[in-house]
Parts: C-alpha cells; sequence; structure tokens
C-alpha cells in the first residue's frame, strides 16, 4: 500500500469527530491493505511503532525538526517557529513546502526508514538522524510528510484509542462491529494490537482446533509469553454488607497494598533464562527491578506468568512504606543504589500461566492452589504469596478489614473463589473495599488532564490558576469533561503541571473530547496526563458532559483535588464514566449506612 493512501486517510479521521466516521475509514484502509500493512497502520495511527511493552522512542527533539524543517522549507529557523506559533502544529508547517517528489513510498518503506531513525543511537547521532528525517519528508507528498512529522515528535493526535482500531478490524471483516467481543477478547489475551489486526487481517476468526498446532484466527488466540496479557480490574462497592450479599458466603479477601502492580513472565525455555516484569498499562518495567529477576528465575518452572504486588519495606522494621517511596524506584538511573535504599517485595496474588498452560478458566481457587504449591516452600523473603482469608459474613469482612487499615494499608480486595480470571475485565470477580479518609465518596478518582486555565491572583506568576478534568467513556472512545480542579498542589506543582500540560497542548479542543462550551479551558492539552484526585462527593451538573444523556444531566465533582500522578496509567486506564455512574448511586449508601467509615 502506498503511505500517500494513508495520510489521505489519516487527513480524513482528523477532520470528522464522529466515532463512527472514524471507525469506517480505518476499516476501509484496512480492507485495502495487506496483513503487514495492517500490522503498521494500527500501530502508527496511534502514533506509536511498536505495542506499549517495548517502549521505543524516536528522542527527536522539536528544535531539531525545525532545524529539518527550515532545510526543507528553504526558509530561516526564525520563520519556520512563526509559522509553528500560528498553527501549533510543525506537521502543518509542512505543508507549507514547495517541494516535489516523484517516489510512492510504500507504508512499509516508511516503517522501515521510521525504524531507522529510531534505531541511531550514540555520538553524533542527532545529526544523523536528522539527516535521515530530512531524506524521508523530501521524498514523501505534503501531506504524508505532515503525519510523519508528528509521529516523529510524539504528536499524531488523531482522537481515537486501540478500542476504535478493535470495531474497525470488525468492520473490516462483516461491516459492522458485531465482533467486537472476539477480537477484543483476543486483544486482552494478547495486547498487541499490531499483531491483532495482523491475524485478523490474514487468518479472520477462524479456528481449526485450539489444541493444535494449526489453529488459526482470534477465536484461537492463545498466551504468548513476553506479550503482556491486559490485566483484570476490581469494580467499587462502598459497604461490606453489599459486597458480601453480591459475592456471597464464600468470598475471600486479600489486603490491597499500595505499590506497583506488576505482571511477571518467567520463560527458562531458552539458552538463557528470561524475566520480565510489566506494568498495570502494559510497559517493560524490567530494568527497574535487577534484583527481583533470580529470585524468579530460581523458581522449578520452565514457563509463568503471575501477578503481584510490589512494595518498598523497611528491612529493620519489616513495615511497608508509603506509595511516594515506592514511586521512588521507578528510575532510568541509580538502579544499583535504589535495590539498596529501597529495597522491594513481591507478594504475588493470582497465576495466570504455568509452563505451557492458561490457567485463565480455572476457578480462582484452583489458581491459589498452585500458587501454593510453587512458592510456599520458596527460601526468599523477596516473594511471598499474598494474605487470604475466608469473609463468610458482614462481620468477618470488616473486622478482616479493620486489621488492614490498622496496619496502614488502603483496605481490602474481596474475591469470588469460583471466578475465573477474565483479562482486560472491570467485573464484580473482584470487589475493592478501601478506606474513606473524607466525605462520603468511597474512592480516589483516576481522572485525565483536559486543559488548564490562566491563573488570576498569586497564580499569576504560575501562568496556571486551575485545569480542567475528565474521565473516559469506553462506548464512545471519548473523554467526557468532569470539573475545574484548582487545589492540591504546592507552588512548585503548579509549575510542574503546567510544563507537562504545554508539552502536549493542542490548538483546539481535541475530537476525541466532550466538554461543555462553559468549561473551555485556556490552554487544550492531548488527553494523556492521568492524575489522581479526591473529591467530597459526586453531584449532578448540567455543565458537566461525564455521563450526560438527552434526559439526564451531567456528574461533577465537589471540591475536587488533586492528589496525584497515575504514571501507571494509560488515560484510557482512566475511571470510566460507568464507574462514576456506580460510584454516584454507592456515595448514598455510605451516608445513611456507613459513617463509621469516615474515621
Amino acid at each position: 500500500m502506498i503511505f500517500d493512501t494513508v495520510a489521505i486517510a489519516f487527513e480524513s479521521i482528523e477532520a470528522t469527530s464522529s466515532r463512527l466516521k472514524m471507525t469506517e475509514t480505518l476499516a476501509a484502509l484496512f480492507k485495502e491493505a495487506k496483513p503487514e500493512d495492517c500490522k503498521i497502520i494500527s500501530y502508527l495511527s496511534l502514533g506509536e511503532m511498536h505495542p506499549p511493552y517495548e517502549g521505543a522512542q524516536f528522542q527527536f527533539a522539536q528544535k531539531s525538526m525545525i532545524k529539518v524543517l527550515a532545510r526543507l522549507l528553504d526558509k530561516s529557523e526564525t520563520e519556520v517557529e512563526n509559522l509553528n506559533n500560528r498553527y501549533g502544529d510543525l506537521g502543518t508547517v509542512a505543508l507549507e513546502g514547495n517541494w516535489k517528489t516523484k517516489k510512492e513510498l510504500t507504508v512499509q518503506d516508511v516503517f522501515n526508514k521510521l525504524q531507522e531513525i529510531e534505531k541511531t543511537t550514540g555520538t553524533g547521532s542527532q545529526e544523523k538522524k536528522a539527516d535521515l528525517v530530512y531524506d524521508l519528508l523530501h521524498d514523501l507528498h505534503k501531506l504524508s510528510a505532515k503525519f510523519v512529522v508528528r509521529i516523529l515528535l510524539g504528536k499524531l493526535r488523531l482522537g481515537f484509542s486501540d478500542m476504535t482500531i478493535v470495531d474497525a478490524l470488525s468492520w473490516m471483516l462483516v461491516d459492522d462491529k458485531s465482533l467486537r467481543k472476539v477480537i477484543e477478547n483476543a486483544y486482552n489475551v494478547c495486547a498487541d494490537i499490531g499483531k491483532i489486526a495482523y491475524i485478523a487481517k490474514k487468518d479472520g476468526l477462524s479456528a481449526i482446533a485450539l489444541a493444535t498446532a494449526d489453529a488459526k484466527g482470534l477465536e484461537a488466540m492463545t498466551i504468548n509469553i513476553g506479550i503482556p496479557i491486559r490485566p483484570a480490574a476490581a469494580e467499587r462497592m462502598p459497604t461490606a454488607k453489599d459486597i458480601i450479599e453480591k459475592l456471597g458466603a464464600t468470598a475471600v479477601a486479600q489486603p490491597k497494598l499500595d505499590g506497583f502492580r506488576l505482571q511477571i513472565h518467567v520463560d527458562k525455555t531458552g539458552k538463557t533464562p528470561k524475566t520480565e516484569f510489566f506494568s498495570r498499562n502494559l510497559i517493560d518495567m524490567s530494568y527497574m527491578f535487577p534484583d527481583l529477576v533470580k529470585p524468579f528465575e530460581d523458581l522449578d518452572v520452565e514457563t509463568l506468568i503471575c501477578e503481584g504486588e510490589a512494595i518498598v519495606y523497611d528491612p529493620n522494621t519489616g513495615h511497608f512504606v508509603p506509595f511516594q517511596e515506592t514511586v521512588k524506584r521507578k528510575r532510568k538511573h541509580g538502579i544499583e543504589e535504589a535495590k539498596v535504599e529501597l529495597p522491594l517485595k513481591v507478594f504475588i496474588f493470582d497465576i495466570l500461566y504455568l509452563n505451557g498452560k492458561s490457567l485463565l478458566n480455572e476457578s480462582h481457587t484452583e489458581r491459589r492452589k498452585i500458587l501454593e504449591k510453587i512458592f510456599q516452600n520458596y527460601p526468599t523473603n523477596v516473594i511471598s504469596i499474598i494474605d487470604e482469608v475466608h469473609v463468610p459474613t458482614t462481620k468477618a469482612l470488616e473486622d478482616y478489614f479493620y486489621k488492614n487499615i490498622e496496619a496502614g494499608l488502603e483496605g481490602v480486595v474481596v474475591k469470588k473463589p469460583d471466578s475465573i480470571y477474565e483479562p482486560g475485565k472491570r467485573n464484580f470477580n473482584w470487589v475493592k473495599f478501601k478506606r474513606q479518609e473524607e466525605g462520603q465518596l468511597e474512592d480516589t478518582i483516576d481522572c485525565v488532564v483536559l486543559g488548564y486555565y490562566f491563573g488570576q491572583g498569586k497564580r499569576t506568576k504560575f501562568g496556571i490558576g486551575g485545569f480542567l478534568v475528565g474521565i473516559y467513556n469506553k462506548k464512545t472512545d471519548k473523554f467526557e469533561a468532569l470539573s475545574k480542579v484548582g487545589t492540591g498542589l504546592t507552588d512548585e506543582q503548579w509549575v510542574e503541571l503546567k510544563n507537562k500540560c504545554d508539552a502536549i497542548k493542542v490548538t483546539h479542543k481535541p475530537n476525541n473530547v466532550e466538554c461543555a462550551k462553559e468549561l473551555y479551558p485556556d490552554v487544550w492539552t492531548s488527553p494523556d496526563i492521568v492524575v489522581l484526585v479526591r473529591a467530597d462527593e459526586i453531584t449532578k451538573s448540567p455543565r458537566s458532559s461525564a455521563g450526560k444523556t438527552e434526559h439526564e444531566q451531567g456528574l461533577a465533582l465537589r471540591f475536587p483535588r488533586f492528589m496525584d500522578y497515575r504514571l501507571d496509567k494509560f488515560s484510557t486506564d482512566s475511571t470510566t464514566v460507568a464507574e462514576l455512574q456506580n460510584m454516584f448511586k454507592d456515595q448514598r449508601k455510605i451516608g445513611k449506612k456507613n459513617s463509621q467509615f469516615l474515621h
């Protein structure tokens, strides 16, 4: 496929706010493309070159791109900077060029060139990259150059997520979204959207026999060691009574730790053992935890995928430290020092795969037995199975909850013993029961920053005085404006937030954002930054777009305040509209029934 065809489709997608139109345009592109091109287009349409767990970047600065464009457009760097200030986008600046090309680069050609740029490192690499970027842009037509510039700078904002690609693949196969569930299930097991697109195009849904080596298609998708499984998530409920009524008297509970949720892959089938650690948002974090590698590689297994919570502990007291200390392990430098200063302990709470066999369809009870067999006599204090107790009654759950609160933990997670592991799903197989700090809202909310407002009074000097947050609507693949936030940050944090926002600011409201004009910020940003927000309660608001329908007002937050950044989450992993609607219903129960949890 000629890359110009992709650029024309991207231009059409950028010009619409209709998700259906976006989906149909992507589907038409996939229908015309070969399997390998479908894979590449899936990555590039999200502004990436690879799935998230590979995490490569171009490391090509905006200043370097300005120099390349000045050369390409035969203008001074100042002129290019002025054009960038006017358009707010160096990709659009590329359209100002008058160069001509007779080449018709294919999708594979462009991808190969981008890979070459990506892999250029070492002394003099910026100059080498600049020459490679210039040559690539010069060989492209202007519209294609526009989108390649954005991809190189990490600013391709087409306004959709991987879920729109899932729908587009269904449209490619059957001209509607009826296959979404099958495709999404395959993606949940193998979190590589490019691989899913490749298989969908090459093999469709057909499956011969799941147990044979000849099995093909998305229905036959199995676990791939080294490719993350999209993690299961817990629902919220406000009271112990509600939880026991929902899950039954066979329910079990585990402590809820405030650390790094990790998915650990161990593969000892090759010449050398390999252990990888993936974050909640499927980023490879292996380089951060060299001290955890040997304990897992010493296990008596050939292959293993398990989940755990890594948390820093004080070896002198045996107590766990606050998450703010644990998060200091998230670094690229000083790893050896961090191993000593911030020792980690991993508490394993689930197992998904063992010695070539998927355990996803085994019950929680069976998976727990397998975990105990692997770890119960394992001689290390670095890895432990998480505590688990049977909580048959409301009182038993409340007693266990308070025991964990007194130990300084967040609360507990209650689980159904007969439940299977459902990748990528949030349901009542697991239920969070957390400490409530104040107000009637039983939990914090993970929100996405949509833009900011200029400062007034004391904050005038910061250039920011508040910011707009939204939440994710999975059904529409859009972010819906929720509330303004203006408290909870120190002076230094206001400056930091403005810098983060300015790095991803856009000239107009993104197509995947729903917002009433009364809440429009002074500066829009791409919906990338996830923050933790605490509020007293959720209220109805005619100005809020979150959960708003033709017959229902939207939801907003009363007295929202910034708590922290959620660096372990993508924006599409933020609190969803459906979750917030459930929290709105639950807060009334807290106010009426559980005032004792206010302490």
